[in-house]
């Protein structure tokens, strides 16, 4: 039975329809796909000449540091560092398509290190040493460089990752040399050291144009002062706030690995620019995909823990929660400029003794707010174990044996302390340490134990996890202030269902200090005809 005409050659494959003699299938430096292996064979090939991928040697040094393997069998001695730049390196040339070798720890010993050196350059094609680029009695890469090969460059003007080292030494294979690079310790200069440096030798190598990172303009929440003659990289946290896009600053020191871990892009402020202003535009460089950006939920103000917690609970919502620690004050101005979608805030007011709603309307007087209950919590002073200056009160931190850690000006802890030092009758100038000054709970906590102060202002849970004492002084509130527009969005659901649901609910109870009974209530700070 014909049941429709059919054209002439339906269903019938020309010859040359797919490969033909001479036609250019793959070209040059072209990345393998799968689907290119059944061209190759079908082009009749057996094999395909491919670029080698790069050995690179990676070569921790210093006599402080030990693995991660060893800690967890000894644990961690005084002095002790543990060591994983070699790890980010590692991965991030992985990552880039060389093939990375880690090189056992070499102590701070010179022929030990020249050696190590030498026996790498007859096996691999680039060698990263880490650290000893700086300038320190024990710093020795940059002479072990000089006496197996040529020192071209100790010192280069970006920051962080200013003592970086570039050369070449002479490999035991004949006539040939092997580039060198001296990697700073410092983690964050480490690991951009391995962007700014390694990763354009390891593309040129195989052919491919330096890798480029996705980038958007968006508005610089603070303002940066940067140094005069050196490009300096700073991590942001990216999210989009109504019809601006958002970058605020993580921390910039070059130790702090988590600023990258928790970063989602690069601001490069260029030298001579001296910095720049809040509010002004600035391009990112991104780490994670534009698309996550629109489902990021940007919360700028005062510290919690609880927030980590939130993070972690959103993941599964596809949503994500960013946080810049900028203190109560910090949070409520971010509103005011429209660069955050909510902000964390625990300022009592001494006049009423009510937190938040005096400075929500002193500071948002025309941003139609809704103000949600998040926790309430014990503030207390987090002493060493034991209270070994047996620490009772704030009365104490008058007394010229105990030194204090202070919150950053402008933190609803430190405005606490004030009210209650004024209280006292007791005069900033005389809390010795008044003027140290942390930006997290668990930094306050950080100073205690590592004896730095004998007591700080903060919160149980900080005093908790890291084993030290406490001494409970009041419950206070803490509030997630949210401009009415983005309370009522869907991007902000999930976050308020994930509040005013059981299981989250539960495990903020179970952390010390916290009382989550008035979780998820929401007082509106506007006339119902706004």
């Amino acid at each position: 039975e014909i049941q429709a005409s059919v054209a002439p050659w339906t269903s019938v494959r020309p010859m040359g329809e797919d490969m033909v003699a001479t036609e250019l299938v793959l070209p040059a430096n072209h990345v393998l796909t799968p689907v290119d292996l059944g061209a190759i064979a079908g082009c009749g090939y057996t094999t395909v000449n491919v670029r080698r991928k790069p050995r690179v040697a990676i070569i921790p040094t210093g006599t402080e540091l030990v693995t991660v393997e060893q800690v967890n069998q000894n644990g961690l001695k005084p002095g002790d560092i543990i060591e994983y730049n070699s790890l980010v390196l590692a991965a991030e040339v992985r990552e880039w398509g060389g093939e990375p070798h880690r090189l056992p720890i070499v102590p701070d010993d010179y022929e030990r290190i020249k050696a190590t050196i030498h026996e790498a350059a007859a096996t691999h094609d680039l060698i990263l040493v880490n650290a000893g680029s700086s300038a320190g009695s024990e710093d020795f890469t940059a002479r072990v460089v000089e006496e197996l090969g040529k020192l071209l460059v100790h010192g280069v003007a970006v920051r962080p990752g200013h003592p970086v080292i570039l050369g070449v030494v002479e490999s035991p294979v004949p006539n040939t040399r092997i580039p060198i690079i001296g990697v700073p310790g410092y983690p964050v200069s480490c690991a951009l050291t391995g962007e700014i440096f390694v990763e354009p030798i390891l593309s040129h190598w195989l052919g491919l144009p330096p890798r480029e990172k996705a980038k958007v303009d968006a508005t610089i929440t603070r303002k940066l002062s940067s140094p005069m003659g050196e490009d300096e990289w700073v991590r942001v946290t990216v999210g989009r706030v109504g019809e601006r896009i958002v970058a605020a600053p993580l921390s910039r020191g070059a130790g702090v690995i988590t600023s990258l871990v928790r970063a989602d892009g690069i601001v490069r402020i260029p030298r001579f620019s001296e910095g720049v202003d809040a509010g002004q535009s600035v391009t990112v460089e991104l780490y994670r995909d534009p698309s996550e950006i629109e489902r990021t939920i940007v919360h700028i103000g005062s510290h919690d823990l609880c927030l980590d917690l939130l993070a972690q609970s959103l993941a599964d919502s596809g949503r994500r929660l960013t946080s810049a620690n900028a203190g109560s004050l910090g949070g409520l101005v971010a509103l005011r400029r429209g660069e955050a979608h909510l902000a964390g805030s625990h300022l009592l007011d001494p006049k009423t003794g009510e937190y938040n709603v005096s400075y929500v309307k002193q500071y948002l007087p025309d941003v139609p707010v809704v103000l949600v209950t998040f926790v309430h919590r014990e503030q207390g002073l987090i002493v060493a174990p034991g209270n070994p200056k047996h620490i009772e009160g704030l009365a104490d931190l008058a007394r010229p044996d105990v030194r204090y850690v202070n919150r950053q000006r402008g933190a609803g802890t430190r405005m606490l302390l004030d009210y209650r030092l004024g209280q006292l009758g007791i005069e900033p100038a005389q809390v010795c340490g008044y003027a140290r000054e942390e930006y997290t709970h668990l930094a306050v906590a950080v100073a205690v134990q590592s004896g730095v102060a004998d007591c700080g202002l903060g919160i149980a849970a900080a005093a908790r996890a890291l084993k030290l004492d406490f001494v409970p002084l009041e419950q206070e509130r803490y509030d997630l202030v949210i401009p009415r527009a983005h309370y009522e969005s869907d991007l902000l659901r999930p976050l308020l269902d994930l509040i005013r649901g059981p299981d989250f609910r539960r495990a903020v109870t179970e952390l010390p200090g916290y009382d989550a009974t008035h979780m998820g209530e929401a007082t509106a700070l506007y006339r119902m005809s706004e």
